[in-house]
């Protein structure tokens, strides 16, 4: 009795989970519709579209908006897939007649072939299987198809290079380098940008009739295979698309490379060339090598793969398990895979990125897909029903997580629970697509599933392309030295993998069941994974952690953004997070000082966007920048709601970078922003929270304070600044002299380019006296030499 109660909680679970994947679908492509429709994207907390360039600009991010109603087209094949026959008939008639690919904006060439291309080859072989049935789509006469080759061709102009590797923008109307397509300045793209192409681009070419876009695509590949660390056989995370240079050597799994790997494995799949499985062979063993420390997966110098160049990881790399499942190699899918489920047990959702110590390290989760993809794939290697339990955990965090009125929105901290406005279109495309497949039998879809292979964004495309394919004779890969293994050359098989042992899986991940300290009794303090150990394992390298003791959450010493210019005076006092490089604050008595050396210098303010912390220090620091202050790019977030936290490198040295750094959140950046909008210039201390000027005085007293700042103009022209005449020691100590004037510039740098470029910098100094009485007992006090600069 007590075993069938079990099978049949089990069932309704089993078959609750798909009733209620279907109606969350529901709630969020009829928000889209209602709400954003003909829009690239829904925001979910407004109500509303986001349309480019109505919106505050959210930097990169916004370059998979091209006005082509993106959601739409990436949701179209999944439409057919949840078995929403007439929704999808009517959303392909609303593409055809409503899309339109002539746009006069920016976009992402990456985003756009596997969002919008993809979308639409999709969508096409979808609706001929629908047509040949003659069920439906009797009217269809491959407008999609049309509509590929149309945004394919609008593409081509990205490849354009001396080497073949695509620039990461292309203007939809006006191409590259047009003098109307404002890009064609870029001069390096990721890895998976140039190495995600092949699927959708030999796809559209074997449906079309037309090579040119297989061609380009194979040739991309062609040179990211001949630019691979020849002794290690990695590959970098950033390349130069003019000649070939890394730019970026650190290398891993996850962002930056992630779907080139998959893309090697999946283009042997779909157009059967021995190629490109020989190439993924050849990374994948040196992937196991070197990246691979079970269960974790971290990123490593290419030309010196022993040495680990982060202490975190970022989400994306949840999709490799899955793909491990396609390579026949699941004891270490299911220890990463296991892994990661422990931390989204701890957070709710998986981070952005976080720690070897299973910390938060970046906050956001923007709803990402790919944990749920690999809980898939395990489900249908293994058969063990655990997978569906971690499904049915993924279905119930996003209801009570991350629904709203409006759709789904983003968590903009997992520590906190807010929400960002914000559903992405690889929602809809990918994460209802995988859980809906998660608790369905092959039976109840209207697609024999086994046909078809995911593109990276979860279109599908049939395999049997690969019986039209020709051989390939342009590229070549040099024999291996790695041994096949029983999997090489075929599609695993669970009996093959567990001959009458169904608790396999089970074995393995028990070994990490209490990874995050989560459930363990009596347990002081989480585990904590410290220390790696080398040894040798049928001549493979392997790795051990050491278990030890630490406490949950790393101390984050709070900064603050002082101003004390009129009228501020030191009493608006902003909370700032640190950087874990640069100047350490927290060891300068006074904060932050410009002397006489930094005549010119300048704090900069810079939005956050996407590119890393320690490129943009890097450029602002060979600018010229003193320091720099950034501000984060997210609309409404401020200290008191979120968690500081200290900004980290991008996994290159970062002894080179030498100025303080400080962050401020949104709200706290619109404050100086409108005082530097106000005032134009601002003078600020950049100090640790507890060496606040003024702080040992009460409210009462620091009335009294006197700061008196006056600014004369200077007679001394800026091209030959002289400090003839000038005191060059009052500088170095004004608080020994404390009616010292000081010579400062005043400087106005403006950038259209808030990310990591710095060209179209235009500089207009000025020279300024600066008379300083300052009277405050018993406080030593330095003041900035600086003005502030905001990059617009």
């Amino acid at each position: 009795m007590k075993l069938l109660h079990t099978i049949f909680k089990f069932l309704f679970k089993f078959f609750f989970c798909r009733d209620q994947i279907l109606e969350m679908f529901d709630h969020a492509y009829n928000s889209y519709m209602d709400y954003a429709y003909p829009a690239d994207e829904l925001m979910p907390l407004s109500c509303r579209g986001r349309v480019r360039g109505l919106e505050p600009n959210r930097g990169d991010i916004d370059d998979s908006l091209g006005k082509f109603s993106l959601t739409l087209i990436d949701s179209l094949d999944t439409l057919v897939l949840l078995n929403k026959l007439d929704e999808f008939e009517e959303a392909v008639k609303k593409t055809v007649q409503d899309v339109r690919f002539d746009n006069d904006i920016v976009v992402s060439v990456f985003e756009t072939n596997i969002r919008v291309l993809g979308g639409l080859l999709g969508a096409h072989v979808m609706a001929d299987v629908l047509k040949q049935r003659g069920e439906r789509m009797q009217w269809y006469r491959d407008e999609l198809l049309h509509m590929a080759k149309e945004l394919g061709y609008r593409l081509l102009p990205a490849f354009n290079t001396t080497s073949g590797l695509p620039y990461p923008r292309v203007n939809l109307r006006y191409g590259v380098v047009n003098p109307l397509s404002r890009t064609g300045t870029e001069s390096d793209t990721c890895t998976a940008c140039a190495g995600t192409m092949i699927l959708e681009f030999a796809a559209l070419s074997q449906l079309s009739g037309d090579p040119i876009f297989e061609e380009h695509a194979r040739k991309a590949m062609d040179v990211l295979w001949e630019k691979r660390q020849r002794g290690s056989d990695l590959v970098g995370t950033v390349i130069n698309i003019h000649n070939g240079d890394w730019v970026r050597r650190d290398s891993g799994v996850g962002a930056g490379i992630d779907s080139y790997y998959e893309y090697l494995m999946k283009a042997y799949i779909l157009l059967g060339d021995k190629v490109y499985l020989d190439r993924f062979n050849t990374h994948y063993s040196a992937i196991m090598k070197y990246i691979s420390q079970p269960p974790l997966l971290l990123n490593v110098h290419m030309h010196n793969p022993t040495v680990n160049v982060r202490s975190w990881m970022d989400s994306l790399l949840a999709f490799f398990p899955g793909l491990q499942v396609l390579r026949g190699d699941l004891k270490p899918a299911i220890e990463t895979h296991e892994m990661l489920y422990q931390v989204t047990k701890r957070h709710n959702f998986l981070p952005e990125a976080f720690t070897t110590e299973f910390r938060v390290h970046w906050g956001q989760h923007p709803l990402r897909p790919e944990f749920a993809e690999s809980t898939y794939f395990l489900y249908k290697a293994t058969g063990d029903p655990y997978y569906l339990k971690v499904g049915q955990s993924i279905v119930e965090k996003l209801n009570t997580h991350a629904r709203v009125p409006c759709g789904f929105a983003a968590v903009q901290d997992v520590r906190t629970g807010t929400h960002e406005d914000r559903m992405d279109s690889f929602f809809l495309a990918e994460m209802f697509k995988y859980l809906y497949l998660l608790f369905s039998e092959k039976s109840q879809l209207p697609i024999n599933i086994d046909d078809y292979i995911f593109t990276t964004e979860a279109h599908l495309l049939p395999v049997s392309l690969s019986t039209t394919q020709p051989s390939c004779h342009t590229n070549n890969t040099e024999p291996q030295a790695h041994e096949d293994d029983l999997f090489s050359y075929s599609c695993p098989s669970a009996q093959t993998l567990f001959p009458n042992n169904p608790t396999f899986a089970k074995t393995i991940r028990d070994s990490y069941k209490y990874l995050t300290g989560l459930g363990r009794t009596q347990q002081p303090s989480p585990v904590r994974w410290v220390t790696c150990y080398r040894f040798i394992i049928e001549q493979h390298l392997k790795l051990v952690a050491e278990v030890s003791q630490t406490p949950e959450h790393e101390e984050v010493v709070p900064l603050i953004v002082q101003l004390i210019s009129p009228p501020f005076l030191g009493r608006t006092v902003l909370t700032a997070g640190p950087a874990k490089f640069g100047m350490d604050l927290t060891k300068q008595e006074h904060g932050v000082s410009n002397c006489m050396e930094t005549i010119t210098g300048h704090i900069a303010l810079a939005l956050r966007g996407d590119c890393m912390f320690a490129a943009k220090a890097r450029r602002l620091q060979e600018a010229g920048a003193t320091g720099v202050i950034f501000i984060d790019h997210r609309e409404g977030s401020s200290s008191a709601e979120t968690p500081l936290f200290q900004m980290v490198g991008d996994g290159e040295p970062t002894d080179d970078i030498t100025v303080p750094l400080v962050f401020l959140f949104s709200k706290e950046g619109a404050t100086l922003s409108a005082a530097l909008q106000e005032h134009h210039n601002v003078d600020v201390l950049l100090l640790p929270k507890e060496k606040q000027l003024g702080k040992e005085f009460a409210e009462g007293e620091i009335e009294s304070t006197t700061i008196q700042l006056v600014l004369e103009q200077s007679e001394t022209d800026t091209e030959g600044a002289s400090l003839t005449g000038k005191n060059q020691d009052t500088c170095s100590s004004p608080q020994k002299d404390p009616e010292s004037r000081l010579l400062l510039p005043v400087t106005d740098l403006r950038s259209e380019n808030a990310g990591c470029a710095m060209e179209n910098v235009s500089a207009k100094p000025g020279l300024y006296h600066l008379s300083c009485t300052i009277n405050l007992p018993l406080v030593k006090i330095v003041l900035s030499c600086i003005v502030g600069i905001i990059l617009i």
